[in-house]
């Protein structure tokens, strides 16, 4: 399996992560968000791995700009509908790779990954 890097491009935390990735060596895939949208199966994925309150992103202005009645009465079902929606609304970075499957950008954890 290839190393792919999920997010958009003009997200500090995904540019971070990207250069944190090149210096290390590590060849891998981007998947941008904003041009090829988000891999349904993918979203399945890492809502099972890690949960969908772990995978939403309820700190971005993308979610707080939600309508009230959109942000009550979450649940799994339709936090995924919204991040199918609406991508940004994913916690970024997501990087899978074999035997990897890292959220969020951490230099420490992601070190001891890679």
């Amino acid at each position: 399996m290839t190393t792919t890097l999920y997010g958009i491009p003009n997200c500090d935390t995904v540019k971070k992560a990207r250069s944190f990735l090149t210096a290390a060596g590590v060849a891998h895939d981007f998947h941008d968000y904003k041009k090829a949208g988000v891999p349904a199966d993918a979203l399945f994925r890492w809502v099972a791995r890690w949960g969908w309150e772990a995978v939403l992103n309820r700190a971005g202005t993308t979610f707080k700009a939600l309508p009230d009645a959109d942000k009550t009465g979450l649940d799994a079902e339709k936090a995924m509908a919204l991040m199918m929606a609406n991508p940004s609304m994913i916690k970024r970075p997501i990087v899978e790779g074999e035997g990897l499957a890292l959220i969020g950008f951490k230099p420490d954890a992601w070190a001891g990954a890679f």
